[in-house]
């Protein structure tokens, strides 16, 4: 059990923070226990589109697999609704006829409801190899020039079955950063009005943009996949400059924000902040006023499991205000749904919490025009 005076000083730097960014409810300390709801918006079972508790559970998670066709339990998996869709990776991509017949497959399985998503951030970091943006993150300075690439690879990707890009890269970079060059140039307000540009861009192709990585990683040392990461920033210094490029895509109203798997001792010294409700229902929710879905980043990174067990985090991850759990290794799916289809059902509050995700997640479904899952 945590000491209540520090969560207390957590919430109270979450608020200051975001006071920059408007009014809103006090931000909340982080969950500390699997049951723990956060602030539901839709609890209601008519939220959930009148799924049952197990396809509602599924709808939070984005599966991967190995290969370039989809393999059977992954179909059935869709089929069955205890999935939302996949993310896609280099192993699953050949030619741009082979990755359309997969997300056809993927579809069909999902009945026209699954998010299929990919890395695409631009220059080296892209999934898809033949669809833009060819320039990297770095090379774009002009508002005029990512919305134009954005609008472009948005366009390419939709045309091969791809309706959930996991970029922009929001972050502020600061000197020694492992972000390698994935970030736009400039500082705060010069990144701020470039994500704006390019999730408008994303967002007329009818590709769902993803702010990455909420609240800040600019600021880091090292990669979260490769080991736990504590960024000590100041209150000051998240409001001045980390916040500023994501106020701009919650202003431009991107469809997905992507949590960090980074420690941000300043609002909540104890948990990571995609395990954190201070910081994704106080601070982005409450302060922010995001009204998206959130996304974690990889389930499966060692900042993660250093914690914890896959399933353990996931659980964690949604009771803190994730709406979709990113799975990138393929056995993942049998650990994470399992153990969060047992706390929805163990927990009244876990289960309100579900169905305040499935909202979040059957609305951005609406909003790419995709079917809602049988």
């Amino acid at each position: 059990m945590r000491p209540r005076a520090g969560v207390a000083a957590a919430a109270l730097a979450a608020a200051a923070v975001a006071g920059c960014g408007g009014s809103g409810s006090s931000p909340r300390s982080s969950a500390s226990s699997a049951g723990g709801s956060g602030r539901s918006t839709a609890a209601g079972p008519a939220a959930a589109g009148g799924l049952s508790l197990r396809r509602q559970v599924g709808q939070l998670l984005i599966l991967s697999f190995h290969g370039t066709a989809a393999p059977g339990y992954v179909e059935n998996i869709l089929r069955d609704g205890t999935a939302g869709g996949a993310i896609l990776f280099g192993e699953n991509v050949a030619s741009p006829g082979q990755l359309r017949a997969l997300t056809s497959a993927l579809q069909r399985a999902a009945g026209g409801s699954a998010l299929v998503a990919v890395d695409q951030e631009g220059g080296d970091v892209r999934i898809v190899p033949f669809a833009g943006p060819d320039a990297a993150q770095s090379e774009i300075s002009t508002a005029t020039d990512a919305r134009a690439a954005s609008r472009s690879a948005g366009r390419e990707l939709r045309s091969l079955g791809i309706n959930v890009n996991l970029a922009p890269v929001a972050d502020v970079a600061q000197p020694g950063t492992p972000l390698g060059g994935r970030d736009f140039p400039g500082g705060p307000g010069a990144v701020a009005a470039l994500v704006r540009a390019s999730v408008a861009g994303a967002a007329s192709a009818r590709v769902a943009a993803t702010a990455k990585h909420f609240p800040g990683f600019g600021a880091a040392d090292a990669n979260t996949d490769a080991r736990p990461v504590t960024i000590e920033r100041t209150v000051p210094e998240l409001r001045a400059v980390d916040l500023a490029p994501f106020r701009a895509a919650v202003d431009a109203d991107v469809p997905l924000v992507m949590a960090s798997h980074a420690l941000y001792p300043a609002l909540d010294p104890y948990s990571i902040a995609s395990q954190s409700q201070t910081i994704l229902q106080g601070l982005l929710r409450a302060q922010l006023h995001f009204r998206g879905a959130i996304v974690t980043d990889s389930i499966e990174a060692r900042a993660v499991i250093r914690r914890s067990d896959v399933g353990t985090a996931a659980v964690r991850s949604v009771a803190a205000g994730a709406d979709l759990v990113l799975m990138t290794g393929p056995g993942s799916f049998r650990l994470v749904f399992p153990r969060l289809l047992a706390e929805a059902r163990r927990s009244a509050g876990f289960r309100a919490r579900v169905r305040d995700a499935v909202a979040h997640v059957l609305a951005l479904r609406r909003r790419l025009g995709l079917r809602s899952p049988r």
